[in-house]
């Protein structure tokens, strides 16, 4: 899968782009990430990208211009119209859900906002989506842009070892994850759960799902009403939690 970032901070994006599994995915060939500092599309002499907003007001507005060259240029060597995203905090609030949805596609271009914004005119040509990673503001796109890559590119082929690594996390299939042992057997008087340690992986497998829905119970009980729920657990939450979480 290919993303393609526009911002005016390329080094504060690669610096995330190049560690841990993002980064040895890049170097595999897994992902292709590229960044694109618009300012390099800039015409004037002193390769100004910003300029002040019609109407007054205060601070400066992106210009459309470079930003829509940096775009056309990735689009003349892409197959087909890549799908284009402005992070906003005026666009949708960003899920796994959309994530799932988002690493489906072949190719995205993620557009970084900054100062006071963009020309209008650019977002109503190029962005098919905007999307929000919550309801703050910050000074520039390029935080939610590497959260939203790093979300999308892990549920990519070839990213993680296998689709077992992310299918049963938190939010995956709309509930909290269960929690985690590892060794010693018993830290700080604390012993890890007996059932960890039985190799039954089917007693281990209720004990998990069980813990994934009290934990949803406790911490988000709003996740139940749009979660994936079996009779089982239906009747486990009604149980343990009480009928009012459905």
């Amino acid at each position: 899968m290919r993303f393609d970032i526009l911002t005016l901070f390329p080094e504060m994006c690669e610096t995330v782009l190049g560690e841990s599994i993002i980064g040895r995915a890049r170097a595999k060939g897994a992902l292709d990430c590229r960044c694109h500092n618009f300012r390099d599309y800039a015409e004037d002499k002193h390769n100004r990208v910003d300029d002040s907003p019609y109407g007054g007001g205060r601070g400066m507005l992106l210009k459309a211009a470079p930003i829509y060259r940096c775009w056309q240029h990735i689009v003349r060597e892409s197959e087909g119209r890549p799908h284009t995203i402005y992070m906003s905090p005026q666009g949708k609030v960003f899920t796994q859900e959309k994530a799932a949805a988002l690493s489906q596609k072949t190719h995205i271009i993620i557009l970084c906002g900054h100062y006071e914004g963009v020309d209008e005119r650019l977002l109503e040509k190029i962005v098919d989506e905007e999307i929000s990673i919550g309801d703050y503001v910050l000074t520039g796109g390029e935080l939610p842009a590497m959260i939203l890559l790093d979300s999308v590119a892990r549920l990519c082929k070839g990213v993680l070892a296998g689709e077992e690594c992310f299918q049963e996390e938190s939010l995956y299939n709309g509930l909290l994850e269960y929690p985690h042992y590892t060794r010693p057997e018993e830290w700080e008087g604390e012993k890890a759960p007996e059932v960890l340690l039985s190799g039954n992986h089917a007693r281990i497998s209720k004990w998990r799902r069980e813990r994934s829905l009290e934990r949803t119970c406790r911490k988000r009980p709003d996740l139940l009403k749009l979660a994936r729920l079996s009779p089982e657990d239906k009747l486990y939450i009604q149980e343990k939690c009480g009928g009012g979480f459905l």
